[in-house]
């Protein structure tokens, strides 16, 4: 629990302005989350917090690499993660209810009582954002240099022939078909 405790952040005491706070994410993190998609996270977190009043505005700046899947070949593909990301967090009387509420997935409520701000869950959710849906090798001809030769043949060789596209006049199912083609234009007129 001790290790959750270093995404808390006691923002009662600080002074208004900008305040900046620096994270080393790595596979540990995840731990206390479902099983990811991805391996080998190294990333680092520059989180800017700008407090203000009754509001504090929060900056998320994420970089670093991480492990996944080729969804083309299969093979383990390194990513390089950059990515930004904008919170405000507003200090309310009801903050339950103003989640509840809240349309804008980056606004965020507090209770006035509060004292402490978890970003986990932000910071969590920000890396795996940062992922791109579609992760493959070599984007325009699938042979980048992760790219696992053996799949891609596999995948060449089970792409259909353009030759058998074409529906063969031969075929007795399609034999006396022919006349209903025209049907529908015909009955329009």
């Amino acid at each position: 629990m001790g290790h959750r405790r270093d995404f808390e952040i006691a923002f009662v005491g600080l002074k208004p302005g900008v305040h900046e706070y620096n994270y080393e994410i790595d596979d540990k993190f995840f731990e206390a989350f479902q099983q990811q998609d991805f391996r080998h996270c190294s990333a680092k977190i520059k989180l800017s917090l700008d407090k203000k009043n009754s509001f504090m505005l929060l900056k998320f700046e994420i970089g670093g690499t991480l492990e996944v899947t080729c969804d083309r070949c299969n093979n383990d593909l390194p990513l390089e993660l950059w990515d930004e990301f904008n919170m405000t967090v507003k200090m309310v009387e009801d903050a339950e209810l103003m989640n509840d509420q809240e349309d804008d997935p980056d606004v965020y409520y507090i209770g006035r009582n509060e004292s402490h701000l978890d970003v986990a869950n932000w910071i969590y959710e920000f890396i795996n954002l940062s992922i791109p849906m579609q992760k493959v090798c070599g984007y325009e001809n699938a042979d980048g240099p992760n790219c696992n030769p053996a799949a891609l043949k596999m995948l060449r060789h089970m792409e259909p022939d353009p030759e058998q596209d074409e529906p063969k006049e031969s075929n007795p199912i399609w034999k006396g078909l022919e006349q209903f083609r025209d049907l529908k234009d015909k009955g329009k007129k």
